[in-house]
């Protein structure tokens, strides 16, 4: 998912583990093994708060209510 959010990526030293944060929803944080593993787990993580927010009607930063406004206008595949 490409979009407008700053990911933070940092090695953890003492767990062996890339540890990301996204300060821009509520500074949400996963881990993986490998970069790509962290990345992977990131985007589960902004789905889930994406898909939350919408259900229980919490008011998103106004550049992911952009994004969000995008990505339901998107055709979809047939």
């Amino acid at each position: 998912m490409s979009g407008p959010f700053k990911i933070v990526l940092e090695w953890d030293t003492e767990d062996h583990v890339w540890v990301s944060h996204v300060p821009e929803l509520g500074d949400i944080s996963t881990y993986g093994d490998t970069v790509e593993e962290a990345l992977a787990q990131t985007r589960e993580a902004i789905l889930g708060y994406l898909e939350t927010a919408a259900e229980q009607q919490i008011p998103l930063p106004e550049s992911v209510a952009v994004l969000r406004a995008a990505l339901e206008r998107r055709p979809t595949a047939v």
